[in-house]
């Protein structure tokens, strides 16, 4: 990746910013810029304006190539739950299993707030 240093926004270089200016007197340019370390577009663009100049330009290709949603996706209610906290001063927060489509809401452990392998309540350990 270290080889791919410079911006891949296709208008970088066209930006009149002062940091983009290179060249000794007489012979001066503006010039695409390094990659910032801000990671814009996994850290292949300097900066968001750039980041979207690629968008706008490559969309529509991407889309087609990696395929549209042409139907709306669905999560049912067993898949629908998720992790929660309720915040609570002095970090003893309440940990919960939520699911707002079954309105439900189930008390965990902190160990089991942090457990990755821990998706859904049907897999609690009691």
């Amino acid at each position: 990746m270290s080889q791919f240093k410079y911006c891949q926004g296709s208008k970088c270089h066209k930006y009149r910013t002062k940091d983009r200016i290179r060249g000794t007197k007489g012979q001066k340019y503006y010039a695409t810029r390094r990659r910032s370390s801000f990671y814009y577009g996994n850290g292949n663009f300097c900066c968001q304006t750039c980041l979207y100049d690629w968008i706008n330009e490559h969309i529509e290709r991407a889309l087609d190539h990696f395929g549209r949603t042409i139907e709306p996706k669905k999560v049912m209610c067993d898949q629908a739950w998720y992790k929660d906290y309720t915040y609570r001063s002095g970090g003893n927060h309440d940990h919960y299993f939520r699911n707002d489509l079954l309105g439900q809401s189930i008390p965990i452990t902190l160990q089991q707030y942090d457990d990755d392998n821990l998706t859904t309540p049907n897999n609690l350990s009691q």
